[in-house]
């Protein structure tokens, strides 16, 4: 199990990263289009050092956030800072370039989508009442008297209708997206016919907490369960008979775990649980508990009671090995020692 690739933190960090190399490409975007605007002379000659200066200590931003390493991990908080950065020389842009009359002033849109895109609802919110304020800064010309006037509410909620409908579109999509998404690695980290986790779920969890118990010197266990009749009632009585047995196990088997405890399905009849600040002994009182649980539940099946049983391998660490592999491979090994001496049985 390769616990760099895997590791949860390291896939949250490798969505940060594209997020932001997402970001880092929308605020170029933002710089050229800018630079394009003062290139085919939008911008007034006595208006034209002060954006240079911003145009310049912006890309100085941007190469810092994206190049010069000052952050050893991606954030949403460095994003949304990036963001409030982009909304500052936004403003600083629109008042060296016409204020509101400023071809400009649509630039908000792209701080709009890059925070809807990354940081959610709730920060495209907050980014929407920033801009809302600098727009009406931007009209600083006109007095209190005006401002509270039907006429100057209009001409405001004409200039930002459409940033709100475009920060209400994209977040919309975007909550579509992440929904799908978590759809998606929900379906690939779980097994469909037990909703216990698979064997890429268990990988992800279970190098994280063995990492931690190697790190601190804690106890951690492992069983491994195989269903002892499963073929039989295959035979017998057909797959669908066999898909419920193996639900009703799992259910069984949840009920004798604690919630820290990981339970898997690995393949066919044949389960992992993952049995965290939990020494040898103690394993093997949760496994006998699980073997005594499953014997005792008794399964209808096309009108006849079916009951099951379950052979059950002890491992734990450090006695047994100093690797998540070896744990497995002591326990398996252990498991059919369990099936050989007889089934429905413990081996430790």
């Amino acid at each position: 199990m390769n616990k760099k690739t895997d590791d949860p933190t390291s896939i949250q960090q490798e969505e940060l990263r594209g997020i932001s190399r997402s970001v880092g490409e929308i605020e170029w975007l933002l710089m050229v289009v800018v630079l394009l605007y003062h290139a085919f002379g939008g911008i007034e000659p006595d208006d034209q050092p002060a954006l240079v200066v911003a145009m310049v200590l912006y890309a100085l931003c941007i190469m810092g956030f994206r190049y010069a390493n000052f952050f050893k991990h991606e954030s949403r908080w460095k994003l949304a800072v990036e963001t409030w950065i982009m909304t500052g020389f936004i403003t600083w842009a629109l008042m060296h370039s016409g204020r509101l009359e400023s071809p400009l002033l649509n630039t908000y849109l792209l701080v709009i989508i890059t925070s809807a895109l990354a940081l959610g609802k709730l920060t495209t919110l907050l980014e929407l009442a920033l801009i809302a304020v600098c727009i009406v800064f931007l009209g600083g010309e006109t007095s209190l008297k005006d401002m509270i006037t039907l006429k100057f509410a209009a001409g405001v909620f004409a200039q930002f209708a459409p940033f709100v409908l475009v920060a209400y579109i994209t977040t919309m999509f975007a909550s579509d997206i992440r929904f799908g998404l978590n759809k998606a690695k929900l379906l690939s980290e779980t097994d469909e016919l037990t909703t216990a986790l698979n064997r890429r779920g268990f990988a992800i969890i279970a190098d994280q907490l063995f990492g931690q118990a190697v790190r601190y010197n804690r106890p951690i266990s492992l069983l491994v369960i195989d269903c002892d009749n499963l073929k039989r009632v295959n035979d017998e009585q057909g797959h669908k008979a066999g898909d419920n047995l193996l639900i009703s196990l799992v259910k069984c088997v949840n009920e004798q775990l604690r919630h820290t405890d990981i339970l898997s399905r690995q393949g066919g009849d044949e389960f992992v649980v993952l049995l965290p600040e939990t020494p040898a002994k103690g394993a093997f009182d949760v496994a006998e508990k699980i073997r005594q649980a499953v014997g005792a539940t008794s399964l209808v099946l096309a009108g006849k009671h079916v009951t099951t049983s379950v052979s059950i391998g002890v491992a734990s660490y450090p006695n047994d090995g100093d690797s998540l592999d070896l744990l497995l491979a002591q326990a398996d090994r252990n498991m059919y020692q369990a099936k050989q001496s007889g089934r429905n049985r413990v081996a430790q």
